[in-house]
């Protein structure tokens, strides 16, 4: 479950970093301009961090004991975050690309943790 909220969570911060941009200029009027503040942003990709790695962990310890989920998801935020730090054209490119690694991050633990449910202690001890 914690997989799909972070699946979720890092879809919906992905397409708020889209559309700021876009809708801009009528944050204040509707009284969200808070929304198009990095600190917002910061704040959310860091709750997005945290519940990926409680997710991650448990998977990991109770199913599949792998680690490249975790790899994906430091990767992905890392790639999020730098997004300030690039020129604006490729503010997008590090926004899918980030979000990609952490959604991918959530869906691998998720099929890793369903295919160990099904089968015997063999997926702990590999």
């Amino acid at each position: 479950m914690l997989d799909r909220i972070g699946i979720t969570a890092t879809s919906l911060c992905a397409l708020h970093c889209i559309l700021v941009p876009i809708l801009l200029p009528v944050l204040p009027l509707l009284g969200l301009s808070f929304l198009a503040d990095h600190t917002w942003e910061h704040i959310f990709l860091l709750l997005t961090a945290v519940l990926g790695a409680i997710a991650l962990y448990s998977g990991f310890k109770r199913y599949h004991r792998k680690l490249y989920p975790f790899y994906l998801l430091v990767l992905g935020i890392i790639i999020y975050w730098m997004k300030h730090d690039v020129p604006a054209d490729y503010e997008l490119v590090f926004i899918i690309i980030g979000a990609g690694l952490i959604v991918a991050s959530h869906w691998i633990n998720l099929r890793l943790c369903n295919q160990c449910k099904s089968c015997d202690d063999s997926c702990n001890t590999e």
